[in-house]
């Protein structure tokens, strides 16, 4: 077996050759991003959807209410569900940061954790030290060998067309396992499991994210994942750490950002269709949110972010 630092080496060289300038970098896998950063990035909001998060070089840091998760050659990031939190990201341009954003495809996660949940009623199938799960939707835990080793697997697949066709996809696989297994593996599959709170919350996630520009009325939101009205309220913010309405907006005012950002929309017509019926409500918002206006915040991400087309910019940072 590979010693550690020779894998987080190898690794970071990996990345290194398929990440040719700053921003995001797609692979042959439409849910498989390359990051790089080659300066440091102070505190600011971001919206990530489902992802694994794999630092190799550098390191970031998230903030969701009162917790700090850091992420980096030692720790990877999980996030099981649309999150609006905040990030800063430590890198130089000897150093770059540079890593593996996964998004998690949810159907695929559930049924390994089902079949895992499954596995796991005979004795004989059990880790001795399975850990009990308290569900989170946020997390930062250890990258074992095991995983930085399927990691590697998947880079070397990636950086070959026919590998990435029909080898990358079960690696994939493997590395949700692995996830799944892991230090905190219990935590994600708790809050993949049918009928928990989590995945009723869950269920709301993806209804405010499918549909951040509809008129979204939280008493149906609250009736429609089975709950009453304060335990709705209750369950969402130990998930989310924010209330319903401020979740609401976040992604409201995070897909107008990258509305104006990767398709040239102005603040107005942004506004317009993520739902604001008051463009000077708009602005005052994303001000409050973001620290600039919508056109001083357009020019900035544009000079520190080369986006290469098709890329999707889900974990903006």
């Amino acid at each position: 077996m590979q010693s550690k630092d020779d894998i987080n080496s190898r690794l970071a060289s990996m990345v290194a050759s398929l990440t040719a300038q700053e921003g995001f970098t797609a692979s042959a896998l439409d849910y498989v991003h390359f990051m790089r950063s080659d300066h440091a990035y102070s505190r600011t909001p971001v919206m990530y959807e489902p992802c694994i998060c794999i630092i190799v070089q550098g390191r970031k840091r998230a903030y969701l209410g009162d917790a700090t998760y850091t992420y980096d050659a030692r720790q990877y990031l999980v996030v099981s569900a649309p999150m609006p939190f905040e990030a800063d990201t430590e890198a130089t341009a000897e150093q770059p940061m540079l890593g593996i954003h996964l998004g998690i495809q949810h159907a695929l996660a559930a049924e390994l954790a089902l079949a895992v949940q499954e596995a796991q009623t005979d004795a004989a199938l059990r880790p001795a030290d399975t850990p009990a799960g308290t569900p989170a939707f946020m997390y930062a835990t250890q990258v074992d060998d095991t995983l930085a080793e399927a990691v590697l697997r998947l880079l070397h697949a990636l950086a070959s067309p026919l590998e990435a066709k029909i080898l990358a996809p079960a690696i994939v696989r493997e590395i949700y396992f692995r996830i799944l297994m892991g230090e905190q593996g219990a935590a994600m599959r708790a809050a993949l499991s049918q009928g928990s709170h989590f995945q009723k919350i869950t269920r709301a996630l993806r209804k405010i994210h499918e549909g951040y520009s509809d008129k979204l009325d939280v008493d149906s939101l609250a009736r429609e994942s089975g709950m009453s009205l304060p335990a709705f309220h209750l369950h969402f913010k130990q998930v989310t750490s924010t209330t319903p309405i401020q979740y609401i907006k976040a992604m409201r005012l995070h897909k107008a950002r990258l509305l104006m950002i990767r398709s040239g929309m102005n603040a107005y017509t942004a506004s317009n269709t993520v739902g604001y019926e008051s463009s000077s409500q708009f602005s005052r918002e994303f001000k409050r949110l973001f620290g600039r206006s919508p056109l001083e915040e357009v020019r900035q991400m544009r000079n520190v972010l080369r986006m290469h087309e098709g890329v999707g910019l889900s974990s903006l940072s």
